[in-house]
């Protein structure tokens, strides 16, 4: 009698155990509402990447949405706010947080994961480059190229704002070439004699001078004005001339 009261207590507590697990499953319907939720919680990130990225003129595509956890979004309808790091361009991997709001109430508070591929034209070199060497129309090609997986520097997007351009560091064979790592070819070097210019509509004075500083044509440098022996600022007008303000 005692094993079958026993056993009969064990089926109730299997059969209990059951009814609770099915009290907990979410329903079809249930199930439905929460994709549907997901699914606008997305389309808005997808409609502020469209926006911030709409005149940028790249190819833009995202890879990639994920919902940091599991909301719980009421029924009924809701607004969505994105809110973006201040850094973030459009491009790349990011964590947005969307603001839902029910009339002027905020909900919810989601953190979502973003990743957009945005092509461009962007240079890239054909071979590699040493430090100092002179780029030409045959060391570089434009290619489409991610923005997001350039780091470091503002990319060259045009073959005529590379070529004739000075390498400052190394740059190995099929590299994008940043703005950072190519300079304009210094006409004025350090500690050379120059002709110091100051001129207006009415007369026109040089002075002889040294420069004090390297610097391509429109750089300014300092000079040493060699009848006064002060140094001054000068904008490179040539190889060996440079401008003052009169």
């Amino acid at each position: 009698m005692i094993r079958r009261i026993v056993a009969i207590a064990c089926m109730g507590m299997l059969l209990w155990a059951a009814l609770c697990q099915a009290g907990t499953s979410a329903s079809p319907l249930q199930k439905a509402q929460v994709a549907n939720r997901d699914a606008e919680l997305k389309e808005a990130v997808a409609a502020y990447v469209k926006q911030k990225t709409a005149n940028l003129g790249y190819d833009v595509h995202i890879k990639r949405i994920s919902i940091n956890g599991n909301p719980k979004l009421p029924e009924g309808p809701l607004d969505y706010e994105v809110v973006a790091p201040q850094q973030w361009e459009g491009w790349g991997a990011a964590n947005l947080a969307v603001l839902v709001r029910q009339g002027d109430r905020v909900v919810s508070n989601t953190s979502m994961r973003v990743e957009v591929e945005a092509l461009t034209d962007m240079v890239v070199t054909l071979r590699e480059l040493e430090r100092g060497a002179v780029i030409t129309s045959a060391d570089v090609a434009v290619q489409k190229r991610d923005a997001g997986s350039v780091s470091g520097g503002k990319f060259i997007g045009s073959i005529k704002d590379a070529v004739g351009k000075q390498v400052r560091t190394a740059i190995r064979a099929n590299t994008v070439v940043r703005a950072d790592l190519v300079e304009k070819v210094p006409l004025i070097k350090s500690g050379q004699m120059v002709t110091i210019v100051a001129e207006n509509e009415v007369m026109k004075v040089s002075v002889a001078g040294k420069a004090r500083s390297s610097g391509a044509e429109g750089d300014v440098i300092m000079v040493q004005n060699l009848n006064s022996l002060k140094e001054i600022p000068a904008r490179v007008i040539s190889a060996t001339t440079v401008q003052v303000g009169f």
